[in-house]
């Protein structure tokens, strides 16, 4: 089980067992904070009643750290590991309010006879778990492919979330995963677990959602999220080894590297493709000019993504589809081989700060119509314009982030992107993509203090002067932060993946190969029709009626999917 996860971490193991209470841990270390033994997990308390195993980082451990001395705890290591243990010790579960980071963490007491694990409040870090057949026990893990090992599992595909993954391209249940019989915690919840049995999930992380009436003003936003991104950059850049910035030129990245060099030098990297149109390598080097940065460029090549393809599927072992996901795995590994071993990301910012076109469309055009069509034609949106199976539940889960914010569709549709698409797909390929080269990826809008401010911001200062993440946008031009050509430049949505299906002959070759294999997915989900018109007919889809419209989308689903099942459906002879 430990070797499956040993890219999570390649710095160290250790191992836990409580024989008379049959509880086991063990721990791959990837050391970032305290390279010395003084980290080693799993982590136990001094008199060996607390035992804690723990991945991620806490990015506010230092004033956690004074806090609890000031308190009479004394500490043996410079790590945000025994900050976690020492905060548990002191406050018990309701440590993890006081958490600013990405976390996924078990602790057994030993006195309570009591496991408890928590999840960091926006799922940056994954935290899998099954109950057993024949009342075996409770195991966890941060990746699925750990519950292969054990001798009485089989791995049988979930026919819910698969439905989710072909119509919207990931599960977005928080709770499902691609195997039956095996969960995920959903993120900003606990669980605890006595005798091998969990009690059902509960949320620790609520935010507020925006109080119009006494709302702050624009320019109070402003400085509010300038203070708190500074303030969250800044201990996002704390590492004790080398950290380098993702720049792709967008406004996103290039916010989080402009904070960041008015507080160090920094190094920057830029991912541009060939054989596509997709080449954003001009507004990276201005960005890096108007910074100072030490800018690197990696390019990636069809070749090297069809090198890498099938080898990266043992690493993503949860179905999902963010078309970035092999070509941001090829970066991060070329980030390691040039001694960077953080790497910090803009994810999080268009979920947070609805930058994604869709929602707009709903406020501007359509105030008129009633929710249960909105709702419709937003699924329609997510599910690729398919009219599939997953109706219903989307709109019963839509209905309650509705009841949530008041009514206020587009908050609505905010907290499904953040709640459910980010965690499960763009955050997924984060951490999934990052860790199989043993990379630690930090996404600071994603820090809890971002959240929670940006949860609370209303609609208009989202949207201005027919401009989307306008407060973010605003923010910068008043801090001067960046040039105006990239404050104003539109969020450039292409794929490089979805670009080569239709551009590169050879990835697409080895896309209809691969898709149309005799006895694959494409058979039994009774699409064969359908993707020989689009590889051999040249159609781009159905029109209405027909149930699917986007054959493009389509063909890279089933070829994720045909991967995917090669790896993990067969190992265990389902």
């Amino acid at each position: 089980m430990m070797k499956s996860l040993i890219h999570r971490g390649p710095d160290g193991q250790g191992f836990f067992f409580d024989d008379t209470n049959g509880v086991a841990f063990g721990h791959n270390r990837l050391s970032i904070i305290d390279l010395t033994e003084g980290g080693h997990q799993p982590m136990m308390s001094e008199d060996k009643q607390v035992v804690l195993v723990y991945n991620g980082e806490i990015y506010n451990f230092k004033e956690l750290r004074k806090e609890l001395e000031g308190l009479g705890h004394r500490f043996r290591s410079q790590c945000d590991t025994e900050v976690v243990l020492q905060s548990f010790i002191q406050w018990g579960e309701d440590c993890v309010n006081r958490f600013c980071g990405m976390f996924a963490f078990a602790i057994w007491s030993v006195k309570d006879k009591k496991l408890f694990l928590a999840r960091d409040p926006m799922g940056m870090k994954p935290l899998y778990y099954a109950c057993l057949p024949n009342n075996q026990g409770f195991v966890f893990a941060s990746e699925i492919k750990v519950f292969l090992a054990l001798p009485d599992f089989t791995p049988r595909l979930n026919s819910s979330s698969l439905q989710q993954f072909i119509e919207f391209g990931y599960i977005y249940d928080v709770n499902e995963t691609s195997l039956e019989g095996i969960f995920k915690l959903p993120p900003g919840h606990i669980l605890e677990v006595f005798n091998g049995y969990p009690n059902k999930p509960t949320p620790f992380f609520m935010p507020r959602m925006p109080d119009y009436p006494n709302s702050h003003s624009l320019e109070e936003f402003q400085s509010k999220l300038h203070s708190s991104l500074t303030e969250v950059v800044f201990q996002h850049l704390v590492a004790d080894v080398p950290v380098g910035l993702l720049l792709s030129g967008g406004l996103d990245s290039s916010v989080i590297a402009a904070i960041a060099a008015r507080q160090q030098k920094i190094r920057t990297i830029n991912m541009s493709f060939s054989e596509s149109n997709i080449d954003e390598r001009f507004y990276a080097r201005l960005v890096s000019k108007h910074i100072g940065s030490d800018h690197h460029e990696v390019i990636i090549n069809s070749d090297d993504l069809i090198n890498d393809l099938e080898k990266v599927f043992w690493y993503v072992d949860d179905l999902f589809t963010d078309f970035g996901l092999i070509s941001t795995r090829l970066l991060y590994k070329k980030c390691r081989e040039m001694g960077i071993k953080v790497v910090i990301v803009g994810e999080g910012s268009d979920e947070l700060f609805s930058g994604y076109s869709n929602i707009r469309y709903f406020e501007r055009d359509k105030a008129h119509f009633p929710n249960v069509w909105k709702l419709f034609q937003l699924y329609r949106r997510y599910a690729g314009r398919r009219y599939g199976k997953q109706f219903i539940k989307f709109y019963v889960m839509m209905n309650d982030y509705l009841r949530q914010s008041k009514g206020d569709m587009l908050l609505a549709i905010r907290l499904f992107q953040s709640k459910n698409q980010l965690p499960n797909n763009y955050v997924m390929k984060v951490d999934k993509a990052s860790m199989s080269v043993s990379v630690e990826a930090r996404a600071p809008y994603l820090d809890r203090r971002i959240a929670e401010l940006v949860y609370q911001i209303p609609n208009r200062f989202l949207f201005a002067e027919n401009t989307n993440k306008w407060i973010l946008r605003s923010m910068t031009d008043r801090y001067k932060l960046l040039p105006k050509e990239i404050i104003d430049r539109p969020k450039y949505g292409a794929s490089m993946a979805m670009s080569w299906m239709d551009d590169s002959r050879n990835f697409r070759e080895y896309s209809r190969k691969e898709i149309l294999r005799k006895n694959s997915m494409v058979d039994k989900l009774g699409l064969r029709k359908a993707m020989e018109d689009y590889f051999d007919n040249g159609k781009v889809g159905y029109p209405f009626p027909h149930s699917i419209s986007l054959f493009r989308n389509l063909a890279w689903r089933l070829l994720l999917l045909n991967l995917w099942s090669q790896k993990y459906l067969r190992l265990g002879g389902a």
